[in-house]
């Protein structure tokens, strides 16, 4: 690979790196060519991009990157695998269903919108982060519940006030 060859990767991977904010690096070493197609096509069925990628080119583009990768970059070891994501647990449901039936993909790390995640310890607690339009749907569910338990609460009672008033006036005449 020639040095433009190399500063043109190193672009491209910096632009990547400043456009996604779930990145999750991996190591797929030992997969036979099977096992890696079946990985590629469950990572585009739930719209990952994975690519593998040069260690030290990686590391430079993260250093150029406007972004603080904290820990990350000391990852770089041995093959090394990226996977850009838009939701910041889909990349480790991933992983974690491959690996039902593989010894790989092992996690190295993940940066998810800001937090640095080192080590594949980490695979369960990254599986179960909500995305950012889960955690909005949370939340409009809590801020729907009081206000439909009111309307409820005024439907019902308002029957049983108009009940009343029409007994009432049917008892008068």
């Amino acid at each position: 690979m020639t040095k433009e060859e190399k500063s043109r990767v190193i672009e491209t991977l910096t632009a990547e790196l400043s456009e996604s904010s779930n990145i999750y690096l991996a190591d797929i070493s030992g997969l036979n060519s099977t096992a890696t197609t079946a990985l590629r096509r469950a990572c585009f069925k739930a719209n990952i991009k994975l690519a593998v990628v040069k260690n030290t080119l990686l590391e430079k583009a993260m250093t150029a990157s406007d972004k603080d990768f904290g820990a990350l970059p000391s990852t770089l070891k041995g093959n090394t695998s990226i996977m850009y994501s838009d939701t910041g647990n889909g990349p480790a449901k991933v992983i974690k269903t491959f690996r039902k039936n593989n010894e790989r993909p092992l996690l190295k790390g993940a940066f998810i919108e800001e937090a640095v995640y080192i080590g594949d310890e980490l695979l369960d607690t990254l599986v179960s982060i909500k995305s950012k339009d889960e955690l909005l749907g949370d939340i409009i569910t809590l801020l729907q519940s009081p206000a439909k338990n009111v309307v409820s609460a005024l439907k019902s009672s308002g029957g049983k006030l108009a009940g009343i008033v029409k007994t009432l006036s049917e008892r008068e005449a």
